[in-house]
């Protein structure tokens, strides 16, 4: 989807972009390529720069409450120092490099509510206009793809995803924001867990799982979460037996019972619900219930909820007030 603004620093008679991105999905720490489309003005215009930035709608929670936000967290010079004549038509094609933290939106096709665009810049004489905004669509890398449907397989079903502002201590996080997947327990961990929080923090030479169990109380033994993180590779997916590895994870998560009153290396000093959480975490909106089922995994459908074209209402919304201020 293409929303196409005309350059609005300029005014009436200014240059019009329209981006357009590739038709497949990146993958994160892959490749993002498109062309810029430039129709010149009702004169000549000199194009200092052209720049893309990575938008992404994130909720962060304070003392008031709980509010969203647009994050960048990502910007790329793809153009410029040339002249666009009156009514020329022009194209920048570019191909940039995705950071490997790039929240995933969507499972084999399925949209999972998470929100990302693409924003395009111009710098035109002196005045800089954010001209064209376009939905950007995350395909899960290999191994993360492998942990879900290993999840799926188990038992375990989709509630929501969402973006949260903060860091999880202990972790090699980079991004200002870290995207929450929300599951069901599997009937076999339900009288344990009320739900469980999953986190991919991926780099260039694997990826950490991050874990986190909402404990039912049970007997003089009030509920808790208790946080764990596992480190994989992008290597060998093929060959590993995930079904078998996921399924050790969920064992150690709901035998973990770790203390509020101890320290725990991937506990930082913050809030959460009852003790010290990840930095502004937070169990997000549920959005309807997915049933994953053998290798279709966690992929089937929202019910419920947001649906694709609403997501992409959500990207459009990015231009109401545009003097929202990007945090971090």
């Amino acid at each position: 989807m293409v929303f196409k603004r005309l350059l609005g620093a300029l005014g009436v008679g200014g240059p019009t972009v329209d981006t357009v991105l590739g038709p497949a999905p990146v993958r994160p720490g892959g490749m993002l390529s498109g062309q810029v489309h430039l129709v010149g003005g009702k004169t000549d215009f000199e194009i200092e720069h052209i720049a893309l930035e990575l938008v992404a709608r994130v909720e962060a929670e304070h003392e008031g409450g709980e509010s969203e936000g647009v994050v960048a967290f990502d910007r790329f010079t793809v153009g410029g120092g040339f002249r666009l004549t009156e009514g020329e038509q022009r194209s920048v094609p570019f191909s940039v490099a995705v950071p490997w933290e790039t929240p995933v939106t969507e499972l084999h096709g399925q949209s999972l509510g998470v929100v990302l665009g693409v924003r395009t810049e111009l710098s035109v004489a002196g005045a800089k206009d954010k001209g064209d905004l376009d939905e950007l669509n995350v395909s899960p890398l290999p191994v993360q793809e492998a942990v879900l449907e290993a999840l799926g397989g188990l038992g375990f079903g989709f509630r929501s995803a969402d973006l949260e502002y903060g860091r999880i201590g202990g972790t090699g996080q980079r991004l200002p924001f870290y995207q929450e997947i929300e599951l069901l327990p599997s009937p076999q961990c339900a009288q344990q867990i009320n739900e469980i929080e999953l986190t991919f923090l991926a780099n260039h030479g694997g990826m950490e799982v991050v874990l986190e169990a909402d404990k039912r109380g049970g007997f003089l033994s009030p509920g808790r979460d208790a946080l764990t993180r596992f480190t994989v590779s992008h290597d060998g997916v093929e060959q590993q037996d995930w079904p078998s590895i996921v399924d050790g994870w969920m064992r150690h998560l709901v035998e973990h019972r770790a203390s509020y009153g101890s320290p725990d290396p991937f506990l930082p000093a913050g809030h959460g619900h009852d003790g010290p959480q990840r930095d502004g975490h937070r169990s997000g909106p549920g959005m309807g219930t997915a049933v994953a089922a053998g290798a279709a995994g966690l992929a089937a459908g929202v019910a419920g909820g947001m649906v694709a074209g609403e997501v992409v209402d959500e990207v459009g919304d990015f231009f109401e007030g545009d003097g929202e201020e990007e945090e971090g």
